[in-house]
């Protein structure tokens, strides 16, 4: 539950009028929504949003008029922290599409169940994806809010005093990232920073469905300096390459018996209800490179991650995580940090800087 009894006010865009219907039938279901307005274009959504000051927004990509990328970034300068969940097709169009908008400020996405879907599926599709994704966006901006209202206290990773010798970084052999919320453009904001090549694999899970993460890691390999690409099975895995997990399948290393390690994808039962799943390439990691690994776990919604982090630190590996200001939504960080597993807590700008400390000249794993 919310730390309010207010019902989340919720402000619905989409051209079509059945899917309105749907969208604000399954928001009705949960006591905790309120639907107070409807828009069928981006001009009309841009004007709704002034007008009844909703505190979330699904909004509709394709649209005549005025279509939801145009509108949400119309949107985003005058309420740049309103969470809005762009509502996409499950196809490769709609899946550029909503990485563009999560480019440019959406908060989240939901695929658009399939207009063969039944009432009954499309709002469990609804209520299982939207009203979760609401619920946890809404929550940050009220912790916001009151933090902002609060002294500023010293993080974990703040020294009080002068600046500290710097320190040799330990012998890092593969880096593993686990992202979801917001992971698109912090992805992109990290792999932007990255100013030179790595000596060592890294290896992401998104939480993003088929077709998404083909889109994104095309993205990712034209932004950087580094090759990205979606994971492929039995791939050999290479120092300097970037390796993302391909939506709905798990991504594990293997070690094989000349020293040299490969990729394997595999269908079993999703993790954290999450498939590829953080926690699974973590304690993959953790078997494969042990106390040469280094975890990230980066913004996103509930705890996929904290038992592969304790793994990775079990093994002796590091584990970074992304603080809560710089965080669209800070739950799978979070729960790293409240465990006291984290060995840094850095915002996101200082997240490349970190991977390039380690850039060391590292072979494969013994």
């Amino acid at each position: 539950m919310l730390e309010t009894f207010e019902k989340i006010t919720v402000l619905i865009v989409d051209d079509s009028l059945v899917m309105r219907k749907i969208v604000a039938t399954a928001l009705a279901k949960d006591p905790e929504m309120q639907v107070v307005g409807f828009a069928a274009n981006g001009e009309e959504a841009i004007q709704a949003v002034k007008a009844l000051n909703p505190q979330a927004v699904t909004l509709d990509i394709e649209m005549p008029i005025m279509d939801g990328i145009t509108a949400l970034k119309e949107i985003r300068k005058f309420a740049p922290r309103l969470p809005i969940i762009m509502l996409s097709t499950l196809t490769l169009p709609g899946a550029r599409a909503a990485i563009d908008a999560l480019l440019h400020g959406a908060s989240d996405y939901v695929g658009k169940p399939a207009s063969s879907s039944g009432m009954d599926e499309a709002f469990s599709v609804l209520s299982e994806s939207v009203i979760p994704k609401i619920k946890g966006l809404v929550r940050r901006i009220q912790i916001v809010k009151v933090a902002t209202q609060t002294p500023k206290r010293l993080s974990i990773n703040e020294q009080p005093h002068g600046p500290t010798l710097p320190m040799e970084p330990p012998h890092v052999s593969a880096v593993c990232i686990g992202v979801s919320t917001g992971g698109p453009a912090a992805l992109m904001h990290l792999f932007g920073q990255l100013d030179g090549p790595v000596n060592f694999p890294i290896f992401i899970v998104q939480h993003m469905p088929p077709m998404f993460t083909g889109v994104l890691a095309h993205r990712l390999n034209d932004i950087g300096k580094l090759p990205v690409a979606e994971a492929e099975d039995g791939q050999a895995v290479r120092a300097g390459h970037v390796y993302l997990a391909p939506g709905g399948r798990h991504m594990t290393t293997r070690k094989q018996t000349d020293g040299g390690v490969v990729i394997q994808l595999a269908d079993t039962p999703p993790e954290n209800s999450c498939r590829p799943s953080v926690d699974v390439l973590f304690r993959s990691v953790a078997r494969v490179y042990g106390a040469a690994s280094l975890s990230m776990v980066l913004t996103g919604m509930g705890q996929d991650g904290l038992k592969g982090v304790r793994d990775i630190r079990a093994a002796g590996g590091l584990a970074y995580a992304q603080d809560e200001e710089s965080s669209v939504v800070w739950g799978m960080p979070g729960a790293v940090v409240r465990e006291g597993l984290a060995d840094k807590v850095l915002p996101l700008s200082q997240m490349a800087r970190e991977i390039m400390r380690h850039a060391t000249a590292v072979g494969q794993p013994d």
